[in-house]
């Protein structure tokens, strides 16, 4: 049981989640210490950091933050795994009487955490039947046949993510029902969080994720893919493929330099942002922000403190 109302902020990627949240706990400081949880299943990981934006320590204005680099990039990311570790950490931050602040985009990570997903069975046989067709026929005709069976599946799920394809098309088997029936209903949210969502009109979003995957690729993007390849990327099931690490990790193996990779993270990242926005759009407890308004803050203090 929390003693203090946590606060999420969510939404698509490249909308300033991560800034609008640090902004929200400096102007609490005099009132409650807060702390981030992170809800953003690539910022995990050790060493993927220019990739996924993560804020350096430097930059996260001596606010402790939680599920950052707590994997290995040889090591599965789960939603099973997170919602238990981050659900530990949002009760002790309460408990301790400090603010919790969930703050990501990772679609499936923020409703396990704030609708307590109870995750279904799982069958060996039943995975490894659809492990070996992914082997078959690869990654995107898979994921054509996840789409044929269960469109709304297909959506949420990255094209590239063999593991979370095989893991729907497992459940929906099992349970003979779409997978998203195995999702808790949307209700009174955990701990009776009050959410925030952040977007921007499409355009203002695109303009931003140009100069984001600029940016990704000028502070070295290719050579911390680089480096990660030494560590074992390429033996990650998740890890290897993030965006702009999958594109990249691609082009290399190409023979190219990495560099033509800049405009398919781009486009990967495009296309994301509007499963994101069709998946959190669904949710009625959102009270959303435009990112480009001026008072952010002093809006979400307002739905923050209003929750109910």
């Amino acid at each position: 049981m929390t003693t203090v109302r946590p606060l999420a902020i969510v939404g698509p990627t490249g909308t300033g989640k991560s800034d609008l949240a640090l902004a929200v706990a400096e102007k609490l400081a005099a009132e409650i210490a807060a702390e981030v949880v992170n809800a953003d299943a690539m910022q995990l990981y050790r060493g993927m950091d220019i990739g996924t934006a993560k804020l350096a320590a430097a930059d996260r204005r001596g606010i402790p933050h939680h599920q950052l680099d707590v994997l290995d990039v040889t090591q599965t990311a789960t939603v099973a795994r997170y919602q238990q570790a981050a659900a530990a950490d949002v009760e002790a931050i309460a408990a301790r009487g400090a603010l919790p602040i969930v703050v990501g985009g990772s679609m499936l990570y923020v409703q396990s955490l704030l609708d307590e997903w109870s995750f279904p069975a799982t069958d060996a046989r039943v995975r490894a039947r659809w492990e070996r067709r992914l082997a078959e026929v690869g990654v995107a005709d898979l994921h054509r046949e996840l789409a044929r069976v269960d469109a709304a599946a297909a959506s949420a799920i990255l094209p590239t993510d063999g593991r979370r394809i095989v893991r729907a098309l497992e459940v929906i088997e099992l349970t003979g029902q779409p997978f998203a029936a195995s999702a808790p209903r949307i209700g009174r949210p955990r701990w009776n969080t009050a959410i925030v969502g952040l977007d921007w009109e499409t355009a203002a979003l695109d303009d931003r994720l140009v100069r984001r995957t600029d940016k990704m690729f000028a502070d070295g993007l290719v050579d911390e893919v680089a480096a990660l390849l030494d560590r074992g990327l390429r033996d990650g099931v998740t890890a290897s493929r993030a965006l702009g690490y999958a594109q990249v990790i691609a082009e290399l193996d190409a023979g190219g330099d990495g560099s033509a990779a800049r405009e398919l993270t781009f486009i990967g990242t495009r296309r994301y942002v509007r499963r994101q926005r069709s998946w959190f759009r669904r949710d009625h407890r959102i009270t959303w922000l435009d990112g480009a308004a001026s008072g952010n803050v002093d809006r979400v203090l307002r739905v923050w403190r209003d929750v109910s």
